[in-house]
């Protein structure tokens, strides 16, 4: 029997504190991050229509075979990366919508979804993340040192009826900005 990978899950699975409150928090990650930090950035890292991951297409509505545009950045405090971010915005959503999503440059998705009060956002999701997950691999690029697991959440924001389906994966730098 084939094992299964472990579903998202709608509460964080026993999560440290220190993460539990960066996970369950609904506000922007982005606006929290720049209240504790003096030096914010984005750095881009792929841009690119590409497949979803099967649960991403599903949570988008769409067909696991379609293409999407695929959205990865790092969120950074100084030099230290806090944030991994991967979007998946369906390409209906690019020509309604969604448009100037795919022009933003190093500027942080949050900014254009917490400002536009017709952006609703459906319910958070947590996933631990071990070394075999893709998205855990991405994320750990940068670093000089793995942890054995990293802590995620997701979830859709909907303008009108086009979804974007948001992943944000926590780095252990998170933690130096307290919680």
């Amino acid at each position: 029997m084939r094992h299964l990978p472990l579903l998202w899950q709608p509460h964080p699975p026993a999560a440290p504190c220190p993460y539990r409150h960066w996970l369950v928090d609904r506000g922007s990650l982005t606006h929290r991050i720049q209240s504790r930090c003096d030096a914010f950035s984005v750095r881009g890292l792929r841009l690119a229509l590409g497949r979803p991951g099967r649960d991403e297409a599903a949570c988008v509505s769409i067909n696991p075979r379609k293409f999407a545009l695929l959205r990865e950045v790092h969120l950074y405090c100084g030099e230290t990366p806090v944030v991994f971010a991967h979007s998946v915005i369906p390409r209906a959503g690019l020509s309604g919508p969604w448009q100037a999503l795919s022009r933003l440059g190093s500027k942080p998705l949050g900014a254009a979804l917490f400002t536009n009060p017709k952006v609703r956002r459906k319910p958070l999701q947590f996933k631990k993340l071990n070394r075999r997950h893709e998205l855990y691999r991405r994320a750990c690029r940068i670093l000089n040192e793995r942890p054995a697991h990293l802590w995620a959440r997701r979830s859709v924001f909907v303008l009108g009826r086009y979804p974007i389906l948001v992943t944000e994966v926590f780095l252990p730098g998170i933690l130096k900005l307290g919680s």
